[in-house]
């Protein structure tokens, strides 16, 4: 099995699951497309899907780098701590956004953490041969 690949689309999966909310969401509260306000409940559906968005941007080509000078067992358990982060995020921004802190710090640290797997050894030249 190839854990990096895995993670990986476990994270696209999410971010569909997370734009599927916001449909259902658009529909429970009224807020008709292209509309992304107008009720406060569909804006935090709506937000954990564009904050889900903005990441997933820097955690996918880092997630593959890192995978270039680590092992992919390794860098899969980075991504899937990031997985559980955005659902973290998610139940609280929906529930009490105050709240998100965890689930926000659970997502961009392995975000970061992956970046720089990936450009320290890229800067020193160190690969996994």
């Amino acid at each position: 099995m190839n854990y990096v690949d895995t993670v990986a689309m476990l994270a696209i999966l999410q971010y569909l699951v997370f734009g599927s909310l916001v449909g259902k969401a658009r529909g429970q509260y009224g807020v008709k497309a292209p509309a992304v306000s107008g009720n406060e409940l569909f804006e935090r559906v709506y937000r954990v899907q564009m904050n889900t968005l903005e990441l997933l941007v820097a955690f996918l080509p880092a997630l593959y780098a890192a995978a270039r000078y680590w092992p992919g067992w390794v860098i899969a358990c980075v991504g899937v701590v990031y997985l559980v982060g955005r659902v973290l995020y998610w139940r609280a921004y929906v529930t009490a956004p105050a709240t998100r802190g965890l689930g926000f710090m659970l997502s961009i640290g392995p975000v970061f953490t992956l970046a720089l797997a990936a450009l320290v050894p890229a800067v020193l030249g160190k690969g996994m041969g």
